[in-house]
């Protein structure tokens, strides 16, 4: 290509429409930007860190095809080189139109943002062009790298904040609460057993947004929920952020990650921006494409199902293609293994906000090329009421968040001998949910960022969220929670070791049951949040790992550890279909057991129970027949089960006992002579019979 135009030394010409953003054609940049009722388009160009462009070029009516604006420009150097847009058009919000030729915008394809590259650096608040693109080189060297591919069966997930998991002095490492960071403690995790990381957002958002104290303390937009840019990685997660290095610097995380066998899942919000409602900031949308990119109501305001002021459009076949190129850069150009999709009913919804049998956004990100391979996981509700946890549309590519799994477990678990009926199908993989799929559509989990963390949900029976400003009255009340006799923190050796059994209890739930397991991190070791159930603001001690708790519960991290080895042995556990039939061993591959075997009610209300694997070695490819059984006693008095009877040969081995011991995957302890078993108060035992 060469220049046809000029001015004052800067060299252009009429643009490629395709791709769009700004990308790298010989020696010029392509500038290429959608909007459907602008009138008119300028190009700003900055140097880096400059107040004001150094040059303003408006799009010639030729260079626009469509409603696509396109240019090319020459002999720019991208790395001092900072660009936005100015969109001309009608100003009417009571139509939907936010056209202002004076503001400065942020363009939606942008692969790098500045603004933010040094966490919680505060900005110039007279600054009106806070956040503006960067042109990047896409030549990072994978060395053969390429998103990971593990079956979704064996996955074992880790929830985690970047910012959050390294940040505390504690952590030992020496780039705190970066992606850097994050592979310094590659090894823990690999001792835990992780083989997946799922990452709380890490798209570009501004953690100074609504800025606001509580009790003398800055409040940030800690956790992300809140996109300015879809494209580009959060700068301030990087510890070479401030040199422009940010998508390097995720790059080799990932890259590192995958040399250790561990996945990279993103947990991304497509449901709403970071413009808020109409009293919001202009950063991108908003000024470039109102009507297109949010759901309007007939006076002009914004239809607010996200609960934070606006809702996107994601059926709008502009921003279903947005959405789409989004998601095919991550899986291509940062080699990311899935999506976690928050609120992703959302997504259902048509421009009338009415939820679709169909939904073409999803239905074309089930079905696409690139992403042929890449986990989709669904949030199944919204803030609108919408709740979709088992019925979330799939074309048998989506899987789901299990809600009714942690409040199913968190209830029985807490004493309610109500809902044992429904813990036997969780337990089973939700087949009355997904029967028409697969027990890997459920992602079974007790705990996530958002509520207690495992040891807060034995500690409190409220939730203590008076830090963050609103008076308690964010956060949810109905937690499923229990203290076990004292409202948080004890000293009493009974509560602490009846806590220590209630988390174990949960966690070999989750770890024995058909679907997919997910863990907050932090929870194999007891990190508190001090009984904050919401701490989307809180960037201290309330929301970082300390990590002295590892030292102080080490016991709950090694049986975290074996529960996870465990489950790595034995495929039984990952099954990827709801079978309950008798096998090649001769029992039922899935079986449920009062406390003498055999004799059960699958429709009483019960707080004691047992269930079996029967693990066929010819089916799972393993080198012997085992039996997995599972005694599980949620009643405040001791009960005596008895074993099954198995076949001759095969002697039951101690896998673990919570508040007790617990052994490695093939460690196990073998128990001489076993025919019943006392479980205490408040319990769950692991027997494996084998030869």
């Amino acid at each position: 290509s060469f220049p046809t135009n000029k001015i004052n030394g800067v060299e252009y010409r009429a643009g490629h429409v395709f791709p769009f953003g700004a990308s790298l054609v010989d020696d010029a940049v392509n500038f290429s930007v959608y909007s459907k009722d602008a009138v008119s388009c300028t190009l700003l160009l900055y140097h880096r860190g400059e107040k004001e462009p150094y040059l303003e070029l408006t799009f010639p009516e030729e260079f626009r095809i469509g409603n696509v604006f396109a240019m090319m420009v020459f002999g720019l150097n991208i790395e001092e080189l900072e660009y936005g847009y100015k969109m001309d058009g009608p100003c009417d919000h009571e139509q939907g139109f936010y056209f202002d030729k004076d503001i400065p915008l942020l363009d939606p394809y942008a692969k790098s943002v500045s603004g933010r590259e040094i966490w919680g650096k505060e900005s110039d608040t007279n600054e009106k062009f806070q956040h503006r693109g960067r042109v990047i080189m896409e030549d990072y060297d994978w060395e053969g790298d390429r998103p990971y591919g593990i079956a979704p069966k064996n996955l074992i997930i880790y929830e985690m904040h970047v910012r959050g998991f390294t940040r505390h002095r504690s952590s030992g490492i020496k780039y705190k609460g970066t992606f850097a960071g994050v592979c310094e403690k590659i090894p823990y995790l690999k001792e835990l057993g992780i083989n997946c990381v799922e990452f709380l957002p890490v798209f570009e958002f501004d953690e100074l947004e609504n800025p606001r104290y509580s009790e003398g303390k800055r409040l940030y937009n800690y956790w992300g929920y809140s996109t300015v840019n879809f494209f580009s990685p959060k700068a301030g997660y990087a510890a070479s952020g401030a040199c422009g290095m940010e998508a390097d610097e995720l790059k080799n995380t990932v890259k590192l990650l995958h040399k250790n066998g561990i996945e990279v899942i993103l947990d991304v919000v497509f449901n709403h921006t970071a413009e808020g409602n109409e009293n919001g900031p202009t950063i991108s949308y908003r000024g470039i494409d109102n009507r297109t990119y949010y759901l309007m109501k007939p006076d002009g305001s914004y239809v607010n199902y996200s609960g934070c002021g606006n809702t996107m459009n994601c059926n709008n076949a502009v921003v279903r293609s947005c959405i789409r190129d989004c998601l095919r850069y991550w899986v291509s150009e940062y080699h990311i293994d899935g999506f976690r999709f928050d609120l992703a009913s959302i997504m259902t919804r048509d421009i009338d906000g009415n939820p679709m049998i169909h939904p073409p956004l999803l239905e074309s990100l089930a079905h696409d090329a690139v992403l042929g391979s890449t986990k989709l996981i669904a949030e199944a509700w919204d803030a609108g009421g919408l709740y979709q946890v088992g019925t979330f549309p799939s074309w048998n590519r989506w899987s789901e968040w299990n809600g009714r799994y942690r409040d199913c477990v968190r209830r029985f678990i807490k004493g309610d001998a109500g809902c044992a009926p429904e813990l036997y199908m969780r337990i089973a993989g939700s087949e009355d949910m997904y029967g028409g799929r697969s027990p890997v559509a459920s992602i079974n989990f007790i705990t996530c960022h958002d509520g207690f963390s495992l040891y807060d949900l034995v500690s409190y029976n409220e939730k203590h969220n008076e830090m963050n400003g609103e008076d308690n009255r964010d956060g949810a009340n109905d937690n499923n929670s229990w203290n076990c006799g004292v409202e948080g923190e004890t000293s009493d050796p009974d509560i602490n070791n009846l806590r220590i059994r209630q988390m174990e209890n949960m966690l070999t739930m989750l770890f024995f049951s058909r679907g997919v397991p997910m863990i907050l991190s932090g929870d194999e070791f007891g990190n508190t949040q001090f009984g904050n159930n919401n701490a989307y603001c809180q960037d201290n001690e309330i929301s970082w790992l300390d990590w002295t708790e590892l030292e102080r519960h080490r016991d709950i991290f090694r049986f975290t550890r074996n529960l996870i080895s465990f489950r790595k042995a034995h495929p039984v556990l990952r099954s990827v279909v709801f079978d309950r039939g008798e096998n090649n061993t001769g029992y039922p591959e899935l079986s449920f057991h009062g406390e003498t075997p055999w004799q059960m009610d699958m429709s009483a209300p019960s707080l004691t129970f047992a269930f079996m694997y029967a693990e066929d070695h010819q089916k799972y490819g393993v080198d012997s027949d085992s039996f997995i059984y599972v005694m599980v006693n949620a009643h405040w008095e001791a009960h005596r089960f008895r074993l099954p009877i198995i076949p001759t040969g095969f002697y039951w081995y101690l896998s673990s006992e919570s508040g007790g011991r617990s052994f490695y995957a093939g460690d196990e302890e073998k128990m001489k002579g076993a025919s019943d078993w006392v479980v205490g108060p408040r319990m769950t035992v692991v027997l494996i019979a084998k030869m």
